[in-house]
């Protein structure tokens, strides 16, 4: 990756410009079946338009705080992103009391509740499908986003040294979480090309770096297990063999 990057969204954009037909994310839920994959051009697609929800929509601001409710899911590494092109930061399982914004899960709706500025819900269905009726107080992810436009400039520049993101008790600029980054994908030994397993849930720094962030880094690319736990050792195996596993983060 380039050299210059100093934020999670200038990786992006420096794997784009490299190869945008490679895969980066690929996605299984163990408990529904689910599997996608998104190569760098899709996936960057879908934090452009999140980016620009972000930015317009919800007339988010560089410096503003938003309460990530999200598991594991390619979902949240799309709002992971589109924090970071836009500056804000990504308050991962943080209080939405406190947030600027919020962004739920179905299953965190009622903590989401307390946060006093805008609510959005991800149903986190197959196929990014909506809810059948989308949670009162709240705007529908799959609803608003496919409008949005396709390329994302932000109004303001991005500061690197700005705080982009927070989770377990820490808070990082951007920069910062670029060079752990880095330095967690040397530690495992990624390289271009590298494609990484991990079950790892994204309510840590190491579910982040090993869920997307080090991978990126890296040059490689994501298998991001939700419920990775419900596989025997076969089926997991037959996993590691089918996706081509270089390394993994269980």
């Amino acid at each position: 990756m380039n050299a210059s990057d100093r934020t999670p969204a200038d990786l992006l954009r420096s794997a784009l410009a490299a190869d945008p037909a490679r895969p980066l994310v690929t996605f299984y839920d163990d408990a529904t079946g689910e599997r996608v994959e998104l190569s760098v051009a899709t996936f960057a697609n879908w934090v452009a338009k999140t980016a620009n929800l972000l930015q317009g929509d919800l007339a988010a601001e560089p410096g503003d705080r938003l309460a990530l409710l999200l598991p594991a899911h390619w979902q949240s590494a799309v709002w992971l992103l589109a924090c970071s092109s836009v500056g804000v930061v990504a308050d991962v399982q943080g209080d939405p009391g406190s947030a600027d914004l919020v962004v739920s899960g179905p299953d965190t709706l009622d903590r989401a509740r307390a946060c006093r500025g805008e609510r959005i819900a991800l149903a986190l269905r197959p196929l990014g499908g909506r809810f059948p009726q989308a949670p009162e107080g709240f705007a529908d992810y799959a609803v608003e986003v496919p409008g949005q436009g396709d390329r994302f400039a932000p109004y303001a520049p991005v500061d690197p040294e700005a705080p982009a993101l927070a989770v377990g008790g820490a808070e990082l600029t951007a920069d910062q979480v670029v060079a752990r980054a880095r330095q967690d994908a040397a530690e495992l030994g990624l390289a271009p090309g590298s494609r990484l397993l991990t079950g790892r849930a994204y309510d840590s720094w190491e579910g982040l770096s090993t869920g997307l962030l080090a991978p990126l880094a890296a040059g490689g690319s994501v298998v991001l297990c939700r419920h990775l736990d419900r596989l025997d050792e076969a089926a997991l195996a037959r996993r590691v063999e089918t996706e081509r596993i270089s390394n993994t983060a269980v």
